[in-house]
């Protein structure tokens, strides 16, 4: 249940009332911004509020129960607090954001209208609209282990039990030369064997698109420097010959790789022996052993 300040609540039943909306985000990277439909800066919890970037908001729909509560925030693209680029980089994506409702007149006058996490984003020339969905849509995600021949595991978290921070899996490489937006010549690699960073991590350290992670498509050796490196989707912007990134090795989830290539079986989280579609369609037939024993002795 919501609670009303008093002082707020004799201004909404006053019949004249000078309110405005104000929106707090919470970026993943740390940083904090305000922003209000207002015309001018409302500052309080120690941020400034500004009016400059144009941003404004759809109508609320919320409900009781877990449905998912959301409305859409609109803005411009041309103030200092809103640049292109960082939408572009993914710096506003799952950001949290609080909506208040303040009188302008007395900003210790407000209520928390909603809380949730910046959803899907849409940039049309000059401007930009988000998604804003409430707290509950975290319900909507699935949660638990699931039933594969693939290990389940996140390569380096606690599960898996592996420390990304040795030597022999990652090492930090620059850019040779531009082959496609998403396919690079590098430098850095020449002591990591063919493949070793399939299905890996890299993080940009330098260039335009500094903080960004980005999975790894395809790790290709040469004789000589440079390596050929593929990710799955071109960086949010273009990179360039000399831009410097961090690289973790690449795990493809089986069992062979987990035995050879980091000696980690007794942390396998998958189930390489469960019965395929085959055996579960399959029909009995003469000769061979039924017995009910495994089919991997």
């Amino acid at each position: 249940m919501r609670v009303i300040p008093a002082e707020l609540q004799a201004e909404l039943d006053s019949g004249a009332t000078t309110l405005a909306r104000c929106w707090q985000i919470n970026r993943k990277d740390g940083v904090t911004l305000g922003f209000t439909d207002h015309d001018r800066e409302l500052t309080f919890d120690g941020i400034t509020h500004t009016p400059r970037s144009g941003f404004t908001a759809s109508s609320i729909e919320a409900g009781t129960g877990l449905a998912v509560d959301s409305h859409d925030v609109t803005g411009a693209l041309s103030s200092d607090e809103i640049d292109e680029n960082d939408l572009k980089r993914g710096l506003y994506d799952g950001a949290e954001i609080t909506l208040h409702l303040v009188n302008w007149q007395d900003t210790s006058q407000r209520v928390v209208l909603s809380r949730g996490q910046i959803g899907a984003i849409r940039r049309s020339g000059g401007s930009f609209e988000a998604e804003v969905v409430g707290l509950s849509a975290r319900l909507n995600r699935p949660y638990g282990r699931a039933y594969l021949h693939s290990c389940d595991c996140r390569l380096g978290d606690a599960k898996c039990g592996i420390d990304l921070q040795a030597a022999s899996l990652q090492t930090a490489g620059t850019i040779e030369d531009v082959l496609d937006p998403n396919a690079f010549s590098v430098s850095g690699l020449q002591d990591f064997a063919d493949d070793w960073f399939t299905s890996g991590y890299l993080t940009w350290t330098s260039g335009e698109n500094v903080g960004v992670g980005q999975h790894v498509k395809l790790h290709r050796a040469a004789e000589s420097v440079p390596h050929r490196l593929e990710i799955w989707l071109a960086p949010p912007l273009p990179a360039g010959v000399g831009d410097t990134f961090s690289i973790t090795a690449g795990c493809d989830k089986t069992a062979n790789t987990c035995r050879a290539k980091f000696s980690n079986l007794l942390n396998f989280r998958g189930f390489p022996h469960m019965p395929g579609d085959d055996a579960a369609a399959s029909y009995p037939s003469q000769g061979g052993s039924h017995n009910g024993g495994s089919l991997f002795r």
